[in-house]
Formats: C-alpha cells, structure tokens, sequence
C-alpha cells in the first residue's frame, strides 16, 4: 500500500450520485439482498396480521360483518396512504436509509403494542390498545413501504450494461421474494391465532419484524446511499408559476429560444455546450401549455442568474408532465385496489361458511393460494413469457409496461364475475339444505369452490402490481422515486375507502326493503349481487384505462443537450 486514495467513481447520474470506491464496489444484488430481508419481514407481519383481522373483529370484539369489513378497509387504507408522508420526508428531509430505519422501529412498537393488547392489558383497555398499535403500525408503513423497495432498486447501477440487466428483473424477482414471505405467513399465522392463541400469533410478527430490522442493520457498510434531496414538489410548483407568468407568451415552438439547462441544474461542468454525465428528458407534445414556462423572454434574457420561479428548464417541465401523465393511469387503477380488497373480507367470511373435506385449514389461510399462484406465476412469466413475448414484440419487456397492467385489470374484471357466480351458487346450496336462517352452520359445499377467485387474485396482482410498481419507478422523476413509489402504494389506501364507499351506499340503497345485501347473515344476504357490482364498475373502468393508457406517453431521455438551444 502506498497511502494514496483510492480511485473513486461516480456512480448514478446528475441529481442521483454515490461516490463509490473502486476498490470495493458497493450496491448491486449483494446489498439489495440485505433489504429484501426487511421487507419480506414487513410483509410476513402485515399479512400475517391483515389475513384473520376481519375474523378477530368479529368473533372476539363483536363487530358486524359489514361493520369490520370497513374497519379492516379503514386501516388497509391508513396504512397505504402513510406512505406519501414518509415518501415526502424522505426524499426531502431524512434520505431513504434513515427512514427504513426509523419506521421500522415504529413499525414494531406497534407490532409489541398489539401483542400486549391480546395478552396482558386489562380487557376495559383491550379495544382502545388495539386499535392504537393498529394506527401505530400503519404510521411505521408510512415510512418503511415507499422506500425499502426504491432504496433497493437504487443498489442497480443504470450506467453499468449488467446492473442495468439485472435491474429489469429486480422487480418480478422482489415480489416474489415478498410474496414468499406473505404467502408463508397467512398460512401460518392464522392457524396458530385459531388452534394456539392470537398472543403468540402477534408476538410470532413481532419477532419476524425485529430480526428483518437486524439483517437488514448488517448490510450499512455495502450500502449506496442518497442524501435528502430538496423538496421534489418544488420543482413542480415551480413549473406551474412559471407557465401561468408566461401564458400569454408564444409557445416555445420554432424559432423561439428556450432554456434547456444551467449548471444549478446538474451541478455538472458543460464543455462546448454540453453537460458531461448528465441525462436529460426530451421534449414531449402533450400538455404543451406547460412548455410556456421554459421560454426566455426579455426579461429573463436581461437577467444574470435564472429565476426558477419565472423560467424553467425543459428537463423540469417534461417532469411536471410526468406527473400529470402517471395522474389518470393511477386514478384508473382504484377499481384494482377495490376487487383486491375483498379478499380479506367477504372472501374470508364465504370460506368461513363452507365445508373442508378431509383437513380444515384457518378461512384465512385460504388467502395464501395468491401468494402460491404469484410464486409460481412470476418465473413464469419472467423465464418463459418474457423470452416469448420478446420475440414476438422486439419490446425488451415482451410487453409494455401499460399493457402489463391493462391485462391485470381484465383479471379483476373476470375475478369479480367469478366470485358473483360462486357466490350464488353457495347461496342456493345453503337454501336447498335449509340453512338460510342458520348462518353458523356449515354450508355442504366444498371451500375449494373458491380457488378460482382467489388464483385471479394472485394472477391480476403479478400483471397488474408489478407492472404499477415498475411504472412508478420508471417514469416518475428521479428525485421523486420514494414519491412515486407512495403514489403507487397509496392505491392500496385509496382504493380501500373506495370499497368503505361502495360498502356504505350498497348497505343503504339495498336495505330499504329488508336486510340487504350484505347482512350478518350470509346466506340470506346477497353478497354476489355485490360483486356483480364491483364486476360493471370495473369492467367501466377497464375502458377508461384503455383510453388514458393509449394517450400515454413515456419518458424520452436525451444524454447531451445545450443551454439556451433553439428547437
């Protein structure tokens, strides 16, 4: 060793930039590794406590069926809004590391706090101690679900051929790490909160939440790591002022000079006109008023430093349109996050009624054939579609992105016309073997009628979920990843109030002339006209989805671009 410095390398791009030693080189699959132990540990806890929930509500505290059904779609939405705040913070305030780290912690709080509630604490506070370590849970989500997964994409060099290789199958692999440990969790937790007791059901997630948090502490010295960013929305803002000062200027068309960037910008020296290293989007038609914001007028022309409150760069305003682009593709998608919700609610509360041939497994456990059918879908689909489709298509994916999802939301679609029909024929059963009225005997039909609904499940989520969350990452703007990645989350969140929604104005508009569709008793309410619902407001939405996703339009990134260049 001669005591000289290491030579360092500049990893990433522009805005996004780790200096790594060469010497040993950080990132890549060896640290994502060490992060997808945390989340598989994240999702063991959340599903493991999500599958049964509906039944603890209603078998120990006494809630209705439609009453804890939106109880759990109240929390399932909380958790999965959270995730925009700690998204937020993140990318401006803490940086990514921090906040796994800190929300983890919360995250089990709430995971010890729930485990006290069902064990030691007297039963006049049993109820208020649950559902705090419930909403204490859902604050941990906030910060853990948006960025674990784009502080593990982050570990991919993109400037690097094999990282970014490896980078484009990181997220089918991811969710099936995840899945795995969901899938093991509802098939376990419930049985043992059923046939053991729920203190060592609850205690079993807390253990897994705290030892996810140990292996993922081990890998901090292989890490690449971003600092907090300034506030990503400020950069939008500044696109939208800038735009409404100039909207009667011409627009940035031929002839006109425009600002494409500056050295605040990139913080990269430009030899000749050119920025080294950076990446910059191109120009897009759409939403072309925008482009208003980027025309140097006289007085900017006059003005020796850029004003971004007045003039924007073409790279800042083709990312507020980014924004606007992802805007109706997540709006479209809320129907998905609906049908989903069923499966740990009406669903659980069907195979409750129906009979077991030989072994009798926990309702909930039932939830645990979706994560099989993404276990086995997504190499699948990643070793033989793929290669198929590619061929087929020239496109790197085999398929878009947007068809991706766009096929996942004709599965829910189907899904929801499936379980209409089961349902009704559950129904008719519990009718014939004169059952209507006894809603807690078991209906002679086998639980496996089932399978169907919840296999959709699993196939819609491998299309649909996988491609949201690629999309997100991908087309969202670099210093907005974690944000994206809320927005995706937040379907989840919004899509469950939806179903809260949909559940209050059925109970209402049906029960004027009697119990209604979705009374306690479930053999005399009408659960399957409720899916038949969910089947017309989907298949709807399916349609507007096909009209926003053929007016989309990617991202277009131009390597070398000068300043103040005409178009």
């Amino acid at each position: 060793m001669d005591g000289s410095a290491a030579p360092v390398a500049v990893v990433g791009n522009g805005r996004e930039a780790w200096k790594v030693s060469s010497s040993t080189r950080k990132g890549g699959w060896n640290a994502a590794i060490f992060i997808i132990f945390v989340e598989v540990a994240e999702r063991f806890a959340y599903y493991g406590l999500a599958g049964n929930l509906i039944m603890y509500l209603t078998n120990h505290l006494g809630e209705s069926m439609a009453v804890a059904a939106q109880n759990v779609n109240m929390w399932v939405g909380v958790s999965a809004i959270f995730p925009l705040v700690g998204a937020f913070v993140a990318d401006s305030c803490l940086g990514r590391l921090r906040t796994i780290v800190i929300s983890s912690v919360v995250y089990l709080m709430g995971m010890i706090l729930l485990t006290l509630s069902v064990s030691v604490i007297p039963s006049g506070y049993h109820k208020s101690t649950f559902f705090t370590g419930l909403y204490v849970i859902a604050v941990g989500e906030g910060g853990h679900k948006p960025c674990v997964q784009t502080f593990a994409a982050d570990q991919f060099d993109e400037d690097l051929p094999e990282e970014k290789m490896a980078k484009s199958s990181f997220f089918n692999w991811w969710y099936l790490g995840i899945t795995a440990g969901a899938t093991t969790a509802v098939f376990l937790i419930p049985y043992l909160q059923d046939h053991v007791g729920w203190s060592v059901g609850f205690g079993l997630l807390a253990g897994m939440v705290a030892m996810g948090l140990a292996i993922f502490l081990m890998g901090l010295k292989i890490y690449r790591r971003q600092g907090p960013l300034r506030s990503p929305f400020t950069r939008v803002a500044q696109v939208f002022v800038a735009a409404a000062w100039k909207w009667r200027a011409e627009e940035a068309g031929e002839g006109r000079r425009v600002c494409y960037d500056d050295e605040d910008e990139h913080g990269a020296a430009r030899e000749g006109g050119q920025n080294n290293g950076a990446r910059f989007l191109a120009r897009t038609p759409q939403f072309g008023a925008l482009d208003k914001a980027t025309v140097i007028d006289t007085v900017d022309a006059t003005s020796k430093t850029r004003n971004p409150w007045r003039l924007c760069t073409v790279t800042q305003v083709e990312e507020a349109k980014l924004i606007l682009r992802l805007t109706p593709i997540w709006f479209f998608c809320l129907m998905f996050a609906v049908v989903q919700a069923q499966m740990h609610t009406f669903f659980t509360k069907q195979a409750a009624s129906m009979s077991w041939s030989h072994f009798r497994l926990s309702p909930a456990s039932l939830q645990g054939l979706v994560g099989l059918t993404i276990l086995v879908s997504v190499p699948l689909y990643d070793g033989v579609f793929v290669p198929i489709a590619r061929r087929i298509t020239k496109h790197p994916s085999g398929i878009s992105m947007l068809q991706r999802i766009g096929f996942g939301l004709f599965l829910s679609v189907l899904n929801m016309a499936i379980s209409a029909i089961v349902e009704g024929r559950r129904v008719q059963v519990a009718i014939k073997h004169g059952l209507a009225n006894s809603p807690k005997m078991t209906v002679p039909m086998s639980v496996w009628w089932l399978v169907p609904q919840y296999m959709l499940c699993g196939l819609s989520d491998v299309f649909a979920i996988v491609g949201l969350q690629e999309l997100f990452y991908d087309q969202m703007p670099e210093e907005m990843r974690s944000v994206g990645a809320g927005l995706f989350i937040s379907l989840v969140g919004i899509g469950s109030f939806t179903s809260s929604a949909i559940i209050s104005v059925v109970r209402a508009t049906s029960s004027r002339g009697g119990d209604g569709w979705l009374g306690d008793n479930i053999n005399t309410a009408h659960l399957d006209r409720y899916y038949w619902v969910l089947a017309g407001l989907s298949g709807l939405n399916l349609c507007a989805y096909v009209v926003a996703a053929s007016r989309f339009v990617y991202k277009r990134v131009n390597d070398h671009l000068g300043f103040n260049g005409e178009v």
